[in-house]
């Protein structure tokens, strides 16, 4: 269903509620999740949201990216001008009075928010009939950039399933969705619901629990990554990356079976903890083999 919008004020039309003030970081993460949407930000990412099989609300586009995003649209609704799924479109300029940004490649999508799997359903087999090898568990990061780049290191690197803590950034808000070039869409995550007492639940399952921190008894990870306990058909690993003041809880670090450090030269004692992601998943690609 196609509407042209008008070049009037559009932030009070009701239609609209779900893109109206979208750079204002502490109301979306707030009422988004209220709401059940999220917001799906140019075409590769709404395609790979509507081939995971989410549902669209509504689109928001650029009438310059209309041509473009047809096939998109007629896929995602049955009809490019007759579904029900409204599709509303006006020059770049409105929008972005509208929403408050310039909208990348032209496009936007509201979409519904699936329905998260249980923590045991991801950690017996976060995609069937494959069980569940390495998952990660990203603790408070509160910079959903991070939360981006960790998703689409897990998906370019083979890690099973993601687990958020609690207050964790949101992995579907705009900005992690667009950094994960909506790699979101494809690696399996759910929220644990209390940390670190959900450890209880990995241990449960079987896995190695290794916190990467800087601590006096921390190995490294090349070190790590050969022991004997990564290897064979059983072998199951859960990594634990920090929020990105703080680190790690002492807590967490206290009930690990290893502490992990990177080796790194020139006096650098840290990355940034979406570019030590990549390392670890890159390290410990072996797991089970």
């Amino acid at each position: 269903m196609i509407i042209e919008l008008a070049h009037a004020d559009l932030r009070e039309d009701p239609r609209l509620t779900d893109y109206t003030r979208l750079k204002d970081v502490k109301l979306r993460s707030r009422i988004e999740p209220e709401r059940g949407l999220y917001m799906a930000e140019s075409a590769t990412v709404i395609e790979r949201a509507i081939a995971a099989g989410h549902r669209p609300r509504s689109f928001l586009v650029s009438a310059r990216w209309l041509p473009t995003l047809r096939p998109l649209i007629a896929a995602a609704t049955g009809s490019f001008e007759d579904g029900e799924v409204p599709v509303f479109v006006a020059p770049e300029e409105v929008l972005e009075r509208m929403t408050g940004f310039h909208l990348h490649r032209g496009a936007l999508a509201a979409m519904q928010r699936p329905q998260l799997p249980s923590v045991v359903q991801l950690l017996t087999s976060a995609q069937p009939p494959q069980p569940t090898r390495r998952v990660v568990v990203l603790e408070n990061l509160v910079d959903h950039t991070n939360v981006g780049a960790a998703f689409r290191s897990a998906a370019a690197l083979g890690i099973d399933a993601v687990l958020v803590t609690p207050s964790c950034a949101d992995p579907l808000y705009r900005r992690s969705v667009r950094v994960s070039m909506g790699t979101v869409f494809q690696v399996p995550w759910t929220r644990l619901e209390s940390w670190p007492g959900d450890i209880a639940l990995l241990r449960d399952a079987g896995f190695t629990l290794a916190s990467l921190a800087l601590c006096e008894d921390s190995i490294s990870l090349d070190d790590f990554a050969a022991l004997p306990a990564l290897r064979g058909p059983d072998a199951r690993l859960a990594i634990v990356m920090g929020t990105e003041g703080h680190g790690l809880g002492k807590h967490t670090i206290a009930a690990s079976d290893y502490t992990v450090k990177i080796p790194m030269d020139h006096g650098v004692d840290s990355l940034n903890v979406a570019a030590a992601s990549a390392v670890v998943f890159w390290a410990t690609r072996g797991v089970g083999a």
